[in-house]
């Protein structure tokens, strides 16, 4: 048979643990910054609209730096990806399967910093009106997801977890937009995606969960450095990761202020953007032994799904570095 990870969460008590680690490392950064702050170093950072210059900005946490930010505005995470790789920016941020597949093919890239969010906002919809009522009702379906990230991973591990097959279901490779439309159109049966796509379904469009990423997926968000920049620009990486850190500490205590202020810059429906940012309850993680050792399983098992080229060495693809000050207190 073929081995089947296994994810697991981690308890509120780690979480604790892990939040308190990171918020002792923004202390150890303090001599770090005065050394820096003349060298008129300015730090390259990719993002998507809403994202974490927003964050920083309305959290006040982009204040007072001892660095400049030179911000690139993209799409989605699989330019910011193409931009790391060729050198063009030294910081983005991307889901952690999305980083796993361009790190494969040789990329001087490094997760140094990130967060994780309630896997279960991770989730396969249908309509309303759908026969399909559970997840082995998806055998035989046209079900679509991402090509190579989280959608195709959750329809494959859902499915296996069913005792079924990855070949069971129609796999559909489609974005968030056009799938949304697939499905409305009734040209698809089944739609694989996360936050915030999933509450503007249920409440604007009466979808409805038959799956979620609960025990299949470590729903992780990576804060991604070039090689150059880690190596080149250490204080100003550590720096912003702390920041980014903060903010969304701040945001979990602010869950209506970030989506008053998101939904005014992305022009996103207040009331789903506040519906997503509280079920997600993105925190901040440190990268540690538990988080390797999740990730890995992940990519051993999207390796056997196909979505990975090859098997990889989750030690080697982080720098533990930038979250580590204080985690073995």
């Amino acid at each position: 048979m073929s081995p089947r990870g296994k994810w697991t969460i981690q308890s509120n008590s780690t979480a604790r643990n892990a939040i308190a680690a990171l918020l002792a490392a923004a202390l150890s950064l303090c001599i770090a910054i005065a050394a820096f702050a003349a060298d008129g170093i300015v730090l390259r950072v990719g993002d998507q609209k809403g994202g974490n210059r927003s964050l920083l900005e309305i959290s006040g946490l982009a204040k007072d730096l001892p660095y400049k930010i030179q911000w690139s505005e993209f799409p989605a995470a699989a330019p910011i990806l193409e931009a790391l790789n060729a050198g063009a920016l030294d910081v983005g941020y991307t889901g952690d399967l999305a980083f796993l597949s361009v790190y494969a093919t040789g990329a001087p890239i490094k997760a140094v910093g990130g967060t994780r969010s309630d896997p279960r906002t991770q989730a396969i919809l249908v309509r309303q009106d759908s026969p399909i009522k559970s997840a082995a009702d998806l055998r035989g379906k046209r079900v679509a997801g991402t090509r190579g990230g989280w959608g195709q991973f959750l329809i494959d591990a859902t499915l296996e977890k069913d005792g079924g097959k990855i070949e069971d279901a129609i796999f559909a490779p489609l974005d968030p937009v056009d799938a949304k439309i697939a499905l409305l159109a009734g040209s698809i049966d089944a739609w694989a995606v996360w936050e915030p796509y999933v509450s503007f379904a249920k409440l604007r469009d009466n979808a409805r969960v038959v799956a979620d990423g609960a025990g299949l997926t470590p729903t992780i968000t990576f804060i991604v450095a070039s090689d150059s920049a880690i190596a080149t620009k250490r204080e100003a990486v550590a720096d912003l990761v702390q920041r980014l850190n903060k903010a969304r500490l701040w945001s979990l205590d602010h869950l209506a202020e970030y989506a008053r202020n998101t939904a005014e810059l992305t022009r996103l429906p207040e009331d789903v953007l506040l519906a997503a940012y509280t079920a997600q309850h993105t925190s901040p993680i440190a990268i540690d032994d538990d988080i390797i050792k999740e990730v890995q399983q992940a990519s051993d098992r999207a390796t056997r799904y196909g979505i990975l080229s090859k098997q990889l060495d989750i030690g080697k693809a982080v720098d533990r570095s930038f979250t580590a000050a204080g985690s073995s207190d």
